[in-house]
């Protein structure tokens, strides 16, 4: 089994105490946190922004993972970095010029990923893999959480390990979406490597429990 890395997704917490909620992950076995970034346009929703994440970087040393589902990512990337932003993936399908994109965030020192929504197929990553940190595998439609895991996320996951295996690239491989004790173990074994959890955490009796439950299985 491959050593994964569990990062609950902000966006499923208690916005009235998201410090308390940060705190929370930071003394778990977590050592990111994702966060979403919607702009009601890529996505037919709003979340929060970069006053948000500068607040909250203050107040821990989790690695602040950046999953941008909006138009126009590029506009943004020094000020997410300046928040302090680790990660920045942006989406293919929002990025008409990726590779530039790519190297915009790079430029910054920040990771860069890319996310791929459930319908885009992952060898139209095949040319640009090796320039990438990450990419995230959209196992729901994007704007929402607590939706139900797209199985297909699967095969997904199994073509893009082998084509980084086979090239020995160092490209972490992320699923976002309906992840959960139900799941964790399948999404594991397909070759995933960072599992991001929302709803299955903050939505948890014991979230902290949660998160190592998560690890465990």
């Amino acid at each position: 089994m491959r050593e994964t890395i569990i990062a609950p997704s902000l966006l499923a917490a208690d916005f009235s105490k998201l410090g308390e909620e940060l705190q929370m992950v930071e003394q778990s076995p977590a050592p990111w946190i994702h966060l979403d970034i919607m702009d009601g346009n890529f996505v037919p929703n709003i979340s929060y922004g970069i006053p948000v994440l500068e607040s909250l970087k203050d107040q821990t040393n989790l690695f602040f993972d950046v999953h941008l589902m909006i138009e126009n990512p590029d506009r943004y990337i020094s000020a997410f970095r300046n928040a302090g932003a680790d990660m920045y993936t942006v989406h293919y399908e929002a990025c008409t010029h990726l590779h530039r994109t790519i190297q915009s965030i790079k430029q910054t020192g920040m990771k860069a990923g890319v996310a791929l929504n459930p319908h885009t197929p992952v060898h139209l990553l095949d040319d640009i893999l090796p320039e990438l940190d990450l990419v995230l595998i959209m196992s729901v439609n994007p704007g929402f959480g607590g939706q139900t895991f797209i199985p297909n996320a699967l095969n997904k996951i199994k073509t893009l390990r082998q084509t980084i295996d086979q090239n020995n690239l160092n490209c972490l491989i992320e699923i976002d979406g309906g992840v959960g004790l139900s799941n964790a173990t399948d999404i594991k074994q397909a070759g995933c490597d960072v599992l991001v959890a929302g709803s299955s955490v903050f939505g948890a009796a014991n979230p902290q429990q949660a998160i190592t439950d998560l690890y465990r299985v």
